[in-house]
Protein backbone atom coordinates (compact mmCIF):
# COMPACT_ATOMS: atom_id res chain seq x y z
CA UNK A 1 0.00 0.00 0.00
CA UNK A 2 2.77 2.92 0.70
CA UNK A 3 4.56 1.57 -2.29
CA UNK A 4 1.53 2.68 -3.88
CA UNK A 5 0.66 5.65 -2.60
CA UNK A 6 4.66 6.44 -3.00
CA UNK A 7 4.09 5.85 -6.86
CA UNK A 8 1.28 7.69 -6.90
CA UNK A 9 3.02 10.84 -5.63
CA UNK A 10 5.72 10.25 -7.78
CA UNK A 11 3.61 10.35 -10.77
CA UNK A 12 1.64 13.56 -9.65
CA UNK A 13 4.56 15.81 -9.19
CA UNK A 14 6.56 14.44 -12.22
CA UNK A 15 3.02 16.38 -13.96
CA UNK A 16 3.45 19.16 -12.23
CA UNK A 17 6.78 19.08 -13.52
CA UNK A 18 5.99 18.77 -16.94
CA UNK A 19 3.32 21.22 -16.79
CA UNK A 20 5.37 24.14 -16.48
CA UNK A 21 3.44 27.38 -17.46
CA UNK A 22 5.19 29.40 -20.45
CA UNK A 23 4.52 33.34 -20.73
CA UNK A 24 4.15 35.09 -24.29
CA UNK A 25 5.10 38.05 -24.89
CA UNK A 26 4.90 39.54 -27.96
CA UNK A 27 7.15 42.80 -28.83
CA UNK A 28 7.13 45.83 -31.63
CA UNK A 29 10.28 47.50 -32.06
CA UNK A 30 9.27 50.15 -29.57
CA UNK A 31 8.53 47.94 -27.17
CA UNK A 32 11.59 45.69 -27.02
CA UNK A 33 13.61 49.28 -27.34
CA UNK A 34 12.06 50.53 -24.26
CA UNK A 35 12.26 46.93 -22.14
CA UNK A 36 15.88 46.83 -23.20
CA UNK A 37 16.95 50.66 -22.42
CA UNK A 38 14.72 49.81 -18.36
CA UNK A 39 16.20 46.11 -18.25
CA UNK A 40 19.09 44.61 -19.91
CA UNK A 41 22.29 44.05 -18.64
CA UNK A 42 23.35 46.93 -20.93
CA UNK A 43 21.56 49.56 -20.08
CA UNK A 44 22.03 48.61 -16.10
CA UNK A 45 25.98 48.45 -17.43
CA UNK A 46 26.11 51.65 -18.61
CA UNK A 47 24.22 53.14 -16.20
CA UNK A 48 26.64 51.86 -13.41
CA UNK A 49 29.26 53.26 -15.63
CA UNK A 50 27.59 56.99 -15.67
CA UNK A 51 27.06 56.75 -11.77
CA UNK A 52 30.87 56.15 -11.24
CA UNK A 53 32.01 59.19 -13.46
CA UNK A 54 29.16 61.25 -11.85
CA UNK A 55 30.64 60.41 -8.36
CA UNK A 56 33.90 60.67 -9.67
CA UNK A 57 32.94 64.45 -10.96
CA UNK A 58 31.38 65.00 -7.21
CA UNK A 59 34.99 64.03 -5.67
CA UNK A 60 36.54 66.87 -7.84
CA UNK A 61 34.70 69.38 -7.02
CA UNK A 62 34.61 68.97 -3.51
CA UNK A 63 39.00 69.22 -3.89
CA UNK A 64 37.83 73.27 -4.55
CA UNK A 65 35.32 73.44 -1.41
CA UNK A 66 36.40 74.24 2.24
CA UNK A 67 37.37 71.18 4.24
CA UNK A 68 36.56 70.68 8.01
CA UNK A 69 38.29 68.18 10.27
CA UNK A 70 38.28 67.41 13.87
CA UNK A 71 41.09 65.07 14.89
CA UNK A 72 41.88 63.69 18.46
CA UNK A 73 44.61 61.44 18.97
CA UNK A 74 44.86 60.31 23.32
CA UNK A 75 47.21 58.29 24.25
CA UNK A 76 48.56 56.62 27.50
CA UNK A 77 52.42 56.10 28.16
CA UNK A 78 53.61 53.79 31.15
CA UNK A 79 57.15 53.13 30.61
CA UNK A 80 60.86 53.53 30.27
CA UNK A 81 62.36 55.92 28.24
CA UNK A 82 65.50 57.63 27.23
CA UNK A 83 65.50 61.12 27.76
CA UNK A 84 68.28 63.75 26.84
CA UNK A 85 68.90 65.70 30.12
CA UNK A 86 70.00 69.75 29.76
CA UNK A 87 73.43 68.92 30.51
CA UNK A 88 72.91 67.02 27.60
CA UNK A 89 73.52 63.59 29.08
CA UNK A 90 70.92 60.69 28.87
CA UNK A 91 68.82 58.77 31.38
CA UNK A 92 66.49 56.11 31.06
CA UNK A 93 63.34 57.84 33.38
CA UNK A 94 60.18 56.10 34.14
CA UNK A 95 57.28 57.76 32.35
CA UNK A 96 53.19 57.47 33.65
CA UNK A 97 51.69 60.21 31.31
CA UNK A 98 48.29 60.44 29.53
CA UNK A 99 47.81 62.40 26.73
CA UNK A 100 45.20 63.65 24.92
CA UNK A 101 44.45 66.81 22.17
CA UNK A 102 41.73 67.95 20.28
CA UNK A 103 42.49 69.72 16.90
CA UNK A 104 39.47 71.59 14.39
CA UNK A 105 41.25 72.24 10.94
CA UNK A 106 39.48 74.54 7.74
CA UNK A 107 41.36 73.72 5.08
CA UNK A 108 40.89 75.63 0.93
CA UNK A 109 42.84 74.58 -1.93
CA UNK A 110 43.67 77.47 -4.02
CA UNK A 111 43.39 75.82 -7.41
CA UNK A 112 45.51 79.41 -9.22
CA UNK A 113 49.14 78.34 -7.55
CA UNK A 114 48.47 74.67 -6.24
CA UNK A 115 48.71 75.21 -2.67
CA UNK A 116 46.30 75.47 -0.19
CA UNK A 117 45.50 77.42 3.03
CA UNK A 118 44.57 76.68 6.51
CA UNK A 119 42.90 77.82 9.71
CA UNK A 120 43.37 75.45 12.78
CA UNK A 121 42.61 75.72 16.61
CA UNK A 122 43.99 72.94 19.15
CA UNK A 123 43.84 72.29 22.69
CA UNK A 124 46.87 69.37 24.66
CA UNK A 125 46.28 68.17 27.72
CA UNK A 126 49.21 66.41 29.66
CA UNK A 127 48.53 64.37 32.44
CA UNK A 128 52.21 62.87 35.07
CA UNK A 129 50.61 60.42 36.91
CA UNK A 130 54.09 59.94 38.91
CA UNK A 131 53.85 63.64 39.87
CA UNK A 132 50.09 64.68 40.18
CA UNK A 133 50.18 67.29 37.77
CA UNK A 134 48.21 68.93 34.72
CA UNK A 135 49.25 70.91 31.83
CA UNK A 136 47.62 72.09 28.86
CA UNK A 137 48.53 73.71 25.68
CA UNK A 138 46.61 75.55 23.51
CA UNK A 139 46.55 77.21 20.15
CA UNK A 140 43.56 78.99 19.78
CA UNK A 141 44.35 80.73 16.08
CA UNK A 142 46.66 79.31 13.73
CA UNK A 143 46.58 80.56 10.01
CA UNK A 144 48.91 79.17 7.59
CA UNK A 145 49.93 78.50 3.67
CA UNK A 146 51.80 75.86 2.42
CA UNK A 147 52.06 74.77 -1.38
CA UNK A 148 55.21 73.80 -3.77
CA UNK A 149 56.79 76.47 -5.61
CA UNK A 150 57.80 75.04 -8.85
CA UNK A 151 55.90 71.41 -8.94
CA UNK A 152 53.03 70.20 -10.67
CA UNK A 153 49.67 71.70 -10.01
CA UNK A 154 47.21 69.30 -10.10
CA UNK A 155 44.63 71.60 -9.26
CA UNK A 156 45.08 73.26 -12.37
CA UNK A 157 45.20 70.42 -14.49
CA UNK A 158 41.71 69.20 -13.30
CA UNK A 159 40.22 71.71 -13.35
CA UNK A 160 41.18 71.61 -17.44
CA UNK A 161 40.46 67.81 -17.44
CA UNK A 162 37.79 66.45 -15.43
CA UNK A 163 35.14 68.24 -16.86
CA UNK A 164 35.84 67.70 -19.86
CA UNK A 165 35.91 63.71 -18.65
CA UNK A 166 32.28 64.45 -17.34
CA UNK A 167 31.15 65.68 -20.27
CA UNK A 168 32.42 62.65 -21.98
CA UNK A 169 30.48 60.56 -19.45
CA UNK A 170 27.12 61.96 -19.80
CA UNK A 171 27.64 62.15 -23.88
CA UNK A 172 28.82 58.14 -23.30
CA UNK A 173 25.68 57.19 -21.68
CA UNK A 174 23.03 59.16 -24.15
CA UNK A 175 25.08 57.17 -27.02
CA UNK A 176 25.13 53.76 -25.19
CA UNK A 177 21.33 54.02 -24.36
CA UNK A 178 20.90 54.40 -28.46
CA UNK A 179 23.58 51.99 -29.55
CA UNK A 180 21.37 49.53 -27.20
CA UNK A 181 18.61 50.79 -29.42
CA UNK A 182 19.90 49.92 -32.28
CA UNK A 183 21.65 46.33 -31.12
CA UNK A 184 17.79 45.43 -29.78
CA UNK A 185 17.01 45.97 -33.56
CA UNK A 186 19.56 43.59 -34.62
CA UNK A 187 17.96 41.03 -31.86
CA UNK A 188 14.43 42.35 -33.28
CA UNK A 189 15.39 41.39 -36.70
CA UNK A 190 17.11 38.25 -36.37
CA UNK A 191 14.19 36.89 -34.32
CA UNK A 192 12.05 37.77 -36.89
CA UNK A 193 14.34 36.33 -40.24
CA UNK A 194 14.02 33.21 -37.58
CA UNK A 195 10.69 33.27 -37.65
CA UNK A 196 10.27 34.01 -41.07
CA UNK A 197 13.02 30.96 -42.32
CA UNK A 198 10.41 28.76 -39.90
CA UNK A 199 7.24 30.06 -42.05
CA UNK A 200 9.16 29.88 -44.96
CA UNK A 201 10.57 26.34 -44.46
CA UNK A 202 7.01 24.96 -43.56
CA UNK A 203 5.86 26.00 -46.62
CA UNK A 204 8.52 25.18 -48.83
CA UNK A 205 8.05 21.59 -46.94
CA UNK A 206 3.91 21.83 -47.53
CA UNK A 207 4.55 22.81 -51.24
CA UNK A 208 7.28 19.81 -51.58
CA UNK A 209 5.00 17.24 -50.11
CA UNK A 210 2.11 18.22 -52.38
CA UNK A 211 4.32 18.42 -55.85
CA UNK A 212 5.98 14.72 -54.38
CA UNK A 213 2.80 13.36 -54.24
CA UNK A 214 1.44 14.99 -57.69
CA UNK A 215 4.34 13.81 -59.18
CA UNK A 216 4.23 10.22 -58.57
CA UNK A 217 0.65 10.34 -59.99
CA UNK A 218 2.04 11.61 -63.30
CA UNK A 219 5.85 9.48 -63.27
CA UNK A 220 3.00 6.58 -63.52
CA UNK A 221 1.09 7.83 -66.29
CA UNK A 222 4.72 8.93 -68.02
CA UNK A 223 4.31 12.51 -68.19
CA UNK A 224 7.54 13.32 -66.30
CA UNK A 225 11.04 11.66 -66.07
CA UNK A 226 12.43 9.54 -63.50
CA UNK A 227 15.03 12.01 -63.08
CA UNK A 228 12.33 14.89 -62.36
CA UNK A 229 10.79 12.53 -60.30
CA UNK A 230 13.56 11.53 -57.98
CA UNK A 231 14.58 15.63 -58.03
CA UNK A 232 10.76 16.47 -56.42
CA UNK A 233 11.61 13.77 -54.02
CA UNK A 234 15.12 14.70 -52.65
CA UNK A 235 13.68 18.33 -52.78
CA UNK A 236 11.44 17.29 -50.09
CA UNK A 237 13.74 15.35 -47.78
CA UNK A 238 15.63 18.78 -47.76
CA UNK A 239 12.59 20.80 -47.23
CA UNK A 240 11.93 18.62 -44.09
CA UNK A 241 15.29 19.08 -43.08
CA UNK A 242 15.30 22.62 -43.43
CA UNK A 243 12.13 22.73 -41.18
CA UNK A 244 13.98 21.32 -38.30
CA UNK A 245 17.20 23.68 -38.95
CA UNK A 246 14.94 26.53 -38.87
CA UNK A 247 13.36 25.41 -35.82
CA UNK A 248 16.54 25.28 -34.25
CA UNK A 249 17.88 28.60 -35.34
CA UNK A 250 14.48 30.00 -34.07
CA UNK A 251 14.87 28.98 -30.06
CA UNK A 252 18.24 29.85 -30.48
CA UNK A 253 17.48 33.42 -31.40
CA UNK A 254 14.68 33.41 -28.94
CA UNK A 255 17.32 32.76 -25.93
CA UNK A 256 19.35 35.41 -27.82
CA UNK A 257 16.88 37.84 -27.17
CA UNK A 258 16.14 36.92 -23.97
CA UNK A 259 19.41 37.22 -22.45
CA UNK A 260 19.64 40.97 -24.16
CA UNK A 261 16.94 41.70 -22.64
CA UNK A 262 17.35 40.33 -19.33
CA UNK A 263 13.67 37.97 -19.91
CA UNK A 264 13.26 34.93 -17.96
CA UNK A 265 14.31 31.93 -20.14
CA UNK A 266 10.36 30.41 -20.07
CA UNK A 267 8.95 33.46 -21.84
CA UNK A 268 8.28 33.19 -25.40
CA UNK A 269 8.50 35.82 -27.98
CA UNK A 270 6.93 36.77 -30.49
CA UNK A 271 6.73 40.09 -32.55
CA UNK A 272 5.24 42.30 -34.27
CA UNK A 273 7.07 43.33 -37.65
CA UNK A 274 6.09 46.67 -39.04
CA UNK A 275 5.03 46.40 -43.11
CA UNK A 276 6.72 50.35 -43.74
CA UNK A 277 9.49 52.61 -42.28
CA UNK A 278 9.23 56.28 -42.41
CA UNK A 279 10.56 57.90 -45.20
CA UNK A 280 12.66 61.16 -44.07
CA UNK A 281 16.20 62.18 -45.33
CA UNK A 282 18.96 63.03 -42.31
CA UNK A 283 20.65 66.71 -43.43
CA UNK A 284 23.95 65.89 -43.50
CA UNK A 285 25.01 69.70 -42.23
CA UNK A 286 22.91 69.37 -39.40
CA UNK A 287 23.93 65.34 -38.63
CA UNK A 288 27.69 67.09 -38.68
CA UNK A 289 27.15 69.63 -36.22
CA UNK A 290 24.93 67.66 -33.96
CA UNK A 291 27.60 65.01 -33.94
CA UNK A 292 31.07 67.01 -33.14
CA UNK A 293 28.65 68.77 -30.29
CA UNK A 294 26.63 66.01 -28.64
CA UNK A 295 28.75 62.70 -29.64
CA UNK A 296 31.65 61.64 -26.79
CA UNK A 297 34.19 61.12 -29.28
CA UNK A 298 35.37 64.68 -29.93
CA UNK A 299 35.56 65.23 -26.02
CA UNK A 300 37.55 61.90 -25.91
CA UNK A 301 39.87 63.24 -28.17
CA UNK A 302 40.28 66.32 -26.41
CA UNK A 303 40.52 64.62 -22.97
CA UNK A 304 43.50 62.36 -24.03
CA UNK A 305 45.51 65.66 -25.47
CA UNK A 306 44.88 67.16 -22.52
CA UNK A 307 46.11 64.32 -19.96
CA UNK A 308 49.31 64.33 -22.32
CA UNK A 309 49.52 67.49 -21.51
CA UNK A 310 49.02 67.24 -18.30
CA UNK A 311 52.00 64.43 -17.82
CA UNK A 312 54.46 66.91 -19.81
CA UNK A 313 54.28 68.91 -17.13
CA UNK A 314 54.42 66.92 -14.41
CA UNK A 315 57.42 65.34 -16.02
CA UNK A 316 58.80 68.73 -16.20
CA UNK A 317 58.04 69.58 -12.70
CA UNK A 318 59.67 66.35 -11.75
CA UNK A 319 62.78 67.05 -13.47
CA UNK A 320 64.30 70.75 -11.97
CA UNK A 321 64.37 72.00 -8.92
CA UNK A 322 61.30 71.44 -6.23
CA UNK A 323 60.86 73.79 -3.49
CA UNK A 324 58.30 74.12 -0.77
CA UNK A 325 56.75 76.49 0.89
CA UNK A 326 55.35 76.35 4.14
CA UNK A 327 54.23 79.39 6.42
CA UNK A 328 52.42 79.77 9.74
CA UNK A 329 51.29 82.16 12.43
CA UNK A 330 49.18 82.05 15.20
CA UNK A 331 49.01 82.36 19.23
CA UNK A 332 49.57 79.97 21.67
CA UNK A 333 50.02 79.60 25.61
CA UNK A 334 50.80 77.21 28.53
CA UNK A 335 48.93 76.55 31.81
CA UNK A 336 47.84 74.47 34.46
CA UNK A 337 44.47 74.32 33.32
CA UNK A 338 42.15 75.28 30.27
CA UNK A 339 41.71 78.99 31.23
CA UNK A 340 45.05 79.67 32.17
CA UNK A 341 46.25 78.75 29.16
CA UNK A 342 43.99 80.85 26.85
CA UNK A 343 45.62 84.22 28.95
CA UNK A 344 48.44 86.13 27.87
CA UNK A 345 48.94 84.34 24.39
CA UNK A 346 52.13 84.37 22.90
CA UNK A 347 52.67 85.39 19.25
CA UNK A 348 54.18 82.43 17.14
CA UNK A 349 55.33 82.31 13.81
CA UNK A 350 57.06 79.64 11.66
CA UNK A 351 58.03 79.52 7.84
CA UNK A 352 60.59 77.15 5.84
CA UNK A 353 61.77 76.55 2.45
CA UNK A 354 63.07 73.50 1.15
CA UNK A 355 64.48 72.82 -1.69
CA UNK A 356 65.41 69.90 -3.83
CA UNK A 357 68.16 70.65 -6.96
CA UNK A 358 69.20 67.41 -8.98
CA UNK A 359 72.74 67.67 -9.99
CA UNK A 360 72.94 63.93 -10.67
CA UNK A 361 70.01 61.67 -12.00
CA UNK A 362 71.87 60.07 -14.96
CA UNK A 363 69.83 61.56 -17.63
CA UNK A 364 66.27 60.04 -15.69
CA UNK A 365 64.25 63.49 -15.24
CA UNK A 366 65.26 64.35 -19.01
CA UNK A 367 64.44 60.80 -20.57
CA UNK A 368 61.01 61.38 -18.77
CA UNK A 369 60.27 64.68 -20.34
CA UNK A 370 61.19 63.23 -23.88
CA UNK A 371 58.97 60.34 -23.38
CA UNK A 372 56.04 62.63 -22.11
CA UNK A 373 56.69 64.84 -25.25
CA UNK A 374 56.72 61.91 -27.73
CA UNK A 375 53.32 60.96 -26.09
CA UNK A 376 51.75 64.19 -26.39
CA UNK A 377 52.69 64.29 -30.54
CA UNK A 378 51.12 60.67 -30.71
CA UNK A 379 48.01 61.66 -29.18
CA UNK A 380 47.72 64.97 -30.98
CA UNK A 381 48.51 62.83 -34.45
CA UNK A 382 45.50 60.16 -32.53
CA UNK A 383 42.63 62.71 -31.91
CA UNK A 384 43.47 64.74 -35.61
CA UNK A 385 43.29 60.97 -37.17
CA UNK A 386 40.35 59.91 -34.84
CA UNK A 387 38.14 63.12 -35.54
CA UNK A 388 39.02 63.06 -39.44
CA UNK A 389 37.35 59.26 -39.04
CA UNK A 390 34.62 60.27 -37.12
CA UNK A 391 33.54 62.57 -39.25
CA UNK A 392 33.62 59.99 -42.31
CA UNK A 393 31.81 58.08 -40.59
CA UNK A 394 29.30 60.44 -40.08
CA UNK A 395 29.10 61.58 -43.80
CA UNK A 396 28.72 57.31 -44.89
CA UNK A 397 25.97 56.51 -42.13
CA UNK A 398 23.93 59.68 -43.02
CA UNK A 399 24.44 58.56 -46.86
CA UNK A 400 23.56 55.38 -46.18
CA UNK A 401 20.66 55.89 -44.24
CA UNK A 402 19.04 58.63 -46.97
CA UNK A 403 19.06 55.49 -49.45
CA UNK A 404 17.76 53.10 -46.80
CA UNK A 405 14.18 53.76 -46.85
CA UNK A 406 14.36 53.56 -50.45
CA UNK A 407 15.73 49.45 -50.44
CA UNK A 408 12.90 48.82 -47.93
CA UNK A 409 10.16 50.05 -50.69
CA UNK A 410 11.90 48.32 -53.26
CA UNK A 411 12.56 45.25 -51.05
CA UNK A 412 8.86 45.08 -49.80
CA UNK A 413 7.60 45.37 -53.97
CA UNK A 414 10.01 42.58 -54.78
CA UNK A 415 8.75 40.57 -52.06
CA UNK A 416 5.60 41.05 -53.25
CA UNK A 417 6.15 40.75 -57.23
CA UNK A 418 7.77 37.38 -56.25
CA UNK A 419 4.67 36.31 -54.00
CA UNK A 420 2.92 36.72 -57.40
CA UNK A 421 5.71 34.99 -59.41
CA UNK A 422 5.37 31.75 -56.69
CA UNK A 423 1.49 31.60 -57.13
CA UNK A 424 1.53 31.45 -60.78
CA UNK A 425 4.20 29.43 -61.14
CA UNK A 426 2.27 27.00 -59.09
CA UNK A 427 -0.83 27.14 -60.67
CA UNK A 428 1.06 26.68 -64.43
CA UNK A 429 2.86 23.47 -62.68
CA UNK A 430 -0.29 21.94 -61.30
CA UNK A 431 -1.39 22.53 -65.37
CA UNK A 432 1.93 20.77 -66.45
CA UNK A 433 2.81 24.44 -68.26
CA UNK A 434 6.28 24.72 -66.61
CA UNK A 435 8.82 22.40 -65.54
CA UNK A 436 10.79 21.39 -62.20
CA UNK A 437 13.43 23.95 -62.63
CA UNK A 438 10.93 26.75 -63.06
CA UNK A 439 9.25 26.17 -59.93
CA UNK A 440 12.55 25.53 -57.78
CA UNK A 441 13.31 29.32 -59.43
CA UNK A 442 10.13 30.50 -58.43
CA UNK A 443 10.16 29.26 -54.88
CA UNK A 444 14.35 30.47 -54.79
CA UNK A 445 13.34 34.04 -55.66
CA UNK A 446 10.16 33.98 -53.16
CA UNK A 447 12.24 33.12 -50.15
CA UNK A 448 15.30 35.61 -51.32
CA UNK A 449 12.63 38.57 -51.48
CA UNK A 450 10.73 37.94 -48.11
CA UNK A 451 14.74 37.84 -46.50
CA UNK A 452 15.41 40.54 -48.37
CA UNK A 453 12.45 42.89 -46.43
CA UNK A 454 13.66 41.78 -43.43
CA UNK A 455 17.52 42.68 -43.66
CA UNK A 456 16.73 46.10 -45.22
CA UNK A 457 14.60 46.99 -42.50
CA UNK A 458 17.13 45.48 -39.83
CA UNK A 459 19.80 47.81 -41.76
CA UNK A 460 17.36 50.88 -42.02
CA UNK A 461 16.47 50.66 -38.13
CA UNK A 462 20.48 49.85 -37.17
CA UNK A 463 21.37 52.98 -39.20
CA UNK A 464 18.65 55.39 -37.69
CA UNK A 465 19.60 54.52 -34.13
CA UNK A 466 23.48 54.35 -34.99
CA UNK A 467 22.68 58.34 -36.04
CA UNK A 468 20.53 58.91 -33.19
CA UNK A 469 23.70 57.77 -30.46
CA UNK A 470 25.82 59.77 -32.62
CA UNK A 471 23.90 63.46 -32.71
CA UNK A 472 21.34 62.55 -29.48
CA UNK A 473 18.67 63.97 -31.90
CA UNK A 474 15.32 62.30 -33.24
CA UNK A 475 15.27 63.50 -36.85
CA UNK A 476 11.95 61.90 -37.87
CA UNK A 477 10.10 64.28 -35.44
CA UNK A 478 12.77 67.55 -35.16
CA UNK A 479 13.54 67.19 -31.63
CA UNK A 480 16.61 66.44 -29.44
CA UNK A 481 16.41 63.62 -27.30
CA UNK A 482 15.67 63.86 -23.53
CA UNK A 483 18.16 62.26 -21.12
CA UNK A 484 15.51 61.50 -18.46
CA UNK A 485 17.49 58.61 -17.94
CA UNK A 486 20.28 60.82 -16.55
CA UNK A 487 18.17 62.48 -14.29
CA UNK A 488 16.34 58.98 -12.75
CA UNK A 489 20.10 57.51 -12.04
CA UNK A 490 20.86 60.08 -9.94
Amino acid sequence: MKKTIIIIVLILACGNMSAVETDSLTLTIEGAIRLARENSPSAQSARNTFLSAYWNYRYYKANYLPSVTLTSSPYINKEMNKITQSDGTAMFIRQDQFGADLTLKINQNISLTGGSFFLKSSLNRLDEFQHGTTAYSSQPLVIGYQQSLFGYNSLKWDRKIEPIRYREAKKQYAETLEVISATTCNHFFLLASAQTELDMARQNFASADTLYRMAKGRYEIGTITENEMLQLEINRLNEETNVMDAEINLREAQQSIRSFLGLDDNIEIGLTVPDSVPDFDVPLAKAMELALSNSPDPEYYNRIVKQSESNLAYAKANARMKADLYVQFGLSQTGKDISQSLRNLMHQEYASVTLSVPILDWGRGRGKVKEAKSQLALAETTATQGMNDFTQNVEKLVMQFNMQARKVNIASLTDRRATQRHSVAMKLFVMGRIGILDMMSAISEKNNARRGVINTMRTYWSLYYTIRSMTAYDFENNTELANEELLLSL
